[in-house]
């Protein structure tokens, strides 16, 4: 390739500056554009909104484990999913923490989050949401959604659960008085894990962590479905806090409500109808 007579005449190292500068107009003319500030601005006008990350908190008598058959579809379709534990110590603890778990974790830092509660876990989401700006839903299963000043104990009225359904440890640094609480080995399976097989209520039965006694009376703060659109999922056999009591709190919050043919851990038995609801709450707040 032959050069003109204005090309040999410049230096080499400027010669390649204006060979650059043509290249760059041709691939966008106009004005340059910083890279990513077009997929920037589609994410601020709501074009491509982020996929949200999804919280979910257990509740008593259980641990993270119980979201395993929910985690496993959430993440084969792409979610990135954290299922803290939950201290079980008693509400305003137990919320102090997730909320910790939500604003304070660098993982999390800027991301839209749906966060899910099971049982006594719906009670800690209410709670632990209420000022964080990134929690875009909130979804319950089988779970307690308090308002303002209600106890999971009057909440629970009318449940298989009563006061002679435990076993009471006392516990290290607790208040005067509270003892952990283990639901009996022998009600597992027909009050707390109805539906399941009788091998895998046994193993529930062996593995429970228990819920601080005081939890039950401590009152719940203003609530964070107020101002952040819900959902439930409402197990009609379930014994632990009856169908109709979930159905009244579910209604008092405006939650989209699912009723599924299950007991109280449709969370194992029904994870996929629980995984669709969670799905629902993400495509409606995106």
């Amino acid at each position: 390739m032959s050069l003109s007579r204005t090309a040999r005449g410049i230096s080499l190292p400027a010669l390649l500056a204006i060979v650059l500068a043509a290249a760059l107009l041709a691939i966008a003319p106009g004005r340059a554009t910083p890279a990513g500030a077009s997929a920037g601005a589609a994410a601020a006008n709501g074009r491509h909104p982020a996929k949200p990350v999804i919280v979910l908190e257990h509740g008593a008598w259980a641990d993270a484990s119980s979201w395993s058959s929910v985690i496993s579809r959430l993440q084969r379709r792409g979610f990135t999913v954290y299922a803290p534990p939950n201290p079980l110590r008693g509400l305003p603890q137990d919320s102090a923490y997730l909320h910790d778990f939500l604003t304070q974790n660098a993982a999390l830092a800027g991301q839209p989050i749906v966060l899910v509660g099971h049982s006594y876990g719906g009670a800690v989401i209410t709670n632990a949401a209420v000022g964080d700006p990134e929690v875009k839903a909130l979804v319950y299963v089988d779970a307690f959604i308090p308002d303002q000043g209600d106890t999971i104990g009057k909440l629970a009225s009318g449940s298989c659960l009563g006061s002679d359904s435990f076993n009471a440890v006392p516990y290290p640094g607790g208040p005067p008085g509270d003892v952990d609480l283990y639901i009996k080995p022998n009600l597992v399976p027909g009050c707390f894990a109805t539906g399941l097989p009788a091998s895998q209520a046994a193993v529930i039965a062996a593995t429970q962590r228990p819920l601080a006694a005081s939890a039950f009376n401590e009152p719940s703060g203003p609530p964070a479905w107020k101002t952040i659109p819900s959902w439930a999922v409402i197990g009609t056999a379930d014994r632990v806090i009856p169908p109709a009591q979930l159905t009244f709190m579910a209604q008092r919050a405006g939650a989209h409500i699912t009723d599924v043919n299950a007991g109280h851990l449709s969370l194992i038995s029904r994870a996929n109808v629980v995984t669709r609801v969670i799905l629902e709450a993400v495509r409606a707040t995106g």
